[in-house]
């Protein structure tokens, strides 16, 4: 419902200026929005239920995940604070798009009417929006830790578990190899206070997640080794109890499969290995979170120079301010592309975070297919890129004259 909603009224909301009242057009874009916002919803939900496995339990008979509570699900924290600070950052990606286009027609003295009314719309929409996904990844680090102490201690570069509560490294020579950093330069309480909302709660660190990982994974053997017997005679009722004993560790006990077939011939050399795989590498997720929350506070100045610019009402002459809008147009852009990559990044190495690791859920297609589907859906995007930005370029310069729906540059007075 969520997709033909967007496919077809995007269709509508193009092409039937001419065609519809003021009113149907405002219903159709209204309806345009509301599908994509239903596609997010959806997506969301079932990325934070992979971020996040709640409302579900594994069936042994079936070998499959089954949902026991749909509200569960779809109420996830995880989903919901990831819908609406994705939400929230698509805004702010387009209203710096309209605040840019409109600052290129004042520079260029081109459409200024048209451009001012944008840019006011554009400036306390993004304002808005714009500490809407700080508020939101406020609670985003919040869930994270509570759901995801890997990830988060990995976020942060948190090696040893520190008293509560934690501080926030600014900046630090993250040292992977070693498993430390060589320095660092931090802000105390900050990081007890996003993760924990307390000053009493503890944060650990990879090294004791890690020695807690270690025996996970040994608990996890058992209950790989006792489903395995089930798969045989799933009356076998030693191999149900030692199953039901170590249910909870069983994705840990999978990651073994990455070293050996037969998980019961597990060595420790192996165990100690795939501790190791749950951490993922650190110093690319601690560099790319504190860019993306570099540009998320560089956009809260950039939206709030240009509302208070908005409220004095003298934007239009603030070259600078233009000039610096038109720049700042892919910041937002790549801003979300460093969140995607913390998140899923992150949660590595897993499809399902503690349920599915990732090296026993790839395709059991043959390399060339998966190439050849890999090539293929690269140069459909890449054509597709290309015209898109083709069409926006040339609408861009020709001006909202272009849409024929009022008096505007280039368009013949009547």
């Amino acid at each position: 419902m969520a997709f033909f909603l967007e496919s077809t009224f995007v269709g509508l909301f193009f092409f039937g200026w001419e065609r519809m009242s003021r009113k149907q057009h405002l219903l159709v874009t209204i309806l345009m929005a509301v599908g994509s916002n239903l596609s997010a919803l959806w997506i969301l939900v079932a990325n934070g239920w992979m971020q996040n496995p709640i409302g579900a339990e594994f069936n042994f008979e079936s070998m499959r995940m089954e949902m026991t509570n749909f509200w569960t699900v779809v109420l996830n924290p995880e989903a919901q604070n990831k819908f609406v600070h994705t939400v929230s950052a698509g805004y702010v990606t387009a209203s710096m798009f309209v605040l840019a286009i409109s600052s290129w027609y004042l520079l260029r003295k081109q459409d200024v009417e048209f451009a001012k009314r944008s840019f006011r719309i554009a400036a306390a929409f993004g304002i808005a929006s714009i500490l809407s996904v700080i508020v939101l990844g406020d609670e985003s680090g919040y869930s994270i830790g509570k759901a995801q102490t890997t990830k988060m201690a990995a976020i942060e570069a948190m090696w040893e578990t520190e008293p509560a509560p934690a501080p926030f490294s600014i900046i630090a020579s993250v040292n992977d190899e070693e498993m430390k950093n060589d320095w660092a330069i931090q802000i105390p309480w900050v990081m007890g206070l996003i993760g924990t909302r307390s000053t009493t709660e503890t944060m650990p660190g990879i090294h004791d997640i890690l020695k807690e990982n270690h025996a996970r994974i040994e608990s996890g053997q058992h209950a790989v080794v006792a489903l395995d017997k089930l798969r045989i005679n799933r009356d076998d009722p030693e191999a149900m109890e030692v199953f039901l004993k170590h249910q909870d560790d069983l994705g840990f006990g999978l990651l073994l499969k990455r070293y050996s077939d037969d998980v019961s011939l597990a060595t420790p050399e192996m165990i100690t290995l795939a501790a190791k795989d749950t951490i993922p590498a650190v110093k690319p997720l601690f560099w790319t979170f504190r860019l993306m929350v570099g540009l998320g506070f560089f956009l809260l100045f950039v939206f709030a120079v240009t509302f208070w610019a908005t409220l004095k009402g003298n934007f239009a002459e603030k070259k600078w301010l233009l000039k610096l809008l038109v720049y700042s147009l892919p910041l937002p852009w790549l801003a979300c592309e460093m969140g995607w990559f913390v998140a899923e990044f992150g949660r590595q190495p897993w499809t399902v975070y503690g349920v599915l690791p990732t090296t026993i859920s790839v395709s059991s297609l043959s390399p060339g297919s998966v190439y050849g589907s890999l090539i293929g859906f690269i140069t459909f995007y890449t054509i597709l890129l290309i015209v898109e930005m083709y069409l926006m370029i040339r609408f861009a310069k020709q001006g909202p004259g272009s849409l024929g729906t009022s008096r505007y540059a280039h368009e013949p007075q009547h």
